[in-house]
């Protein structure tokens, strides 16, 4: 446990800096660590903002950000379980005759070199505001001690997130419960969220469902259609028809 204690001295000695610039390069640490604590391949961080939409916060690589991404996209997958349940959900084989919760987003993980996934909750306060997802490209199981190590990790994701400050544009507001700044990977979609709220009246959950929807139903990125959204390419009132124009 060298390597965390280590960690843990790093964090704190950034909180005491008050370091917001070096927030993101800790919670990047926390992934390596993850990665080559656990033998995993890829670990991501990504914090729940409002409306149940998920902010990417880091990556360690291409994987990770794509599996981030199809989460988003559908608005299920082992990190909406982990920070719904509280609980870490362990998936140590893809490919097993298995009904998940998230059908979708297991069949589209699949089409990636993913046979394992891993989800932890990140908890600040007693309150679920992240998870650490980690994924493996060949099947297998965590052992108990790799299980505590991921939960040490996981508060240490969860410390550096706590002296995050919103004043950098792109860390959690000081509650822990949004995020905000061009900083976003998903801004745009909180704006398009924003714009088809005030135009159907909608509720922000009621909102973001409709553009999924829309999304899925055209076969197009969930970003791409946002964009549109926010460059005025798509109208707000176009995505509470059923079938895409």
């Amino acid at each position: 446990m060298t390597e965390l204690e280590g960690l843990h001295t790093s964090v704190l000695a950034a909180l005491g800096r008050n370091a917001a610039d070096g927030g993101i390069d800790l919670l990047g640490r926390v992934c390596r660590e993850c990665v080559r604590l656990l033998s995993l391949d890829g670990a991501a961080i990504a914090v729940m903002a409002h409306a149940g939409q998920r902010e990417l916060v880091h990556a360690t690589d291409v994987v990770s950000t794509a599996l981030a991404d199809l989460q988003f996209a559908l608005g299920e997958g082992p990190g909406f379980e982990a920070y719904t349940s509280g609980d870490a959900v362990l998936v140590p084989d893809l490919g097993a005759d298995f009904a998940p919760a998230w059908p979708i987003f297991a069949v589209e993980a699949a089409t990636h070199p993913v046979a394992a996934l891993f989800s932890f909750p990140v908890h600040l306060g007693g309150i679920a505001v992240a998870t650490l997802d980690a994924y493996r490209g060949t099947p297998g199981s965590l052992s108990n001690g790799d299980l505590v190590t991921a939960g040490r990790l996981a508060d240490l994701a969860a410390l550096a997130l706590s002296g995050l400050s919103a004043n950098a544009g792109r860390w959690l507001d000081g509650d822990g419960s949004r995020m905000s700044g061009s900083g976003m990977r998903y801004r745009q979609v909180s704006q398009a969220t924003g714009m088809v709220m005030a135009v159907l009246d909608l509720p922000p959950a009621a909102a973001l469902a409709r553009i999924r929807a829309y999304a899925f139903a055209c076969g197009r990125s969930l970003l791409d259609v946002a964009s549109d959204i926010v460059t005025r390419q798509l109208q707000p009132a176009e995505v509470a028809d059923p079938e895409p124009r």
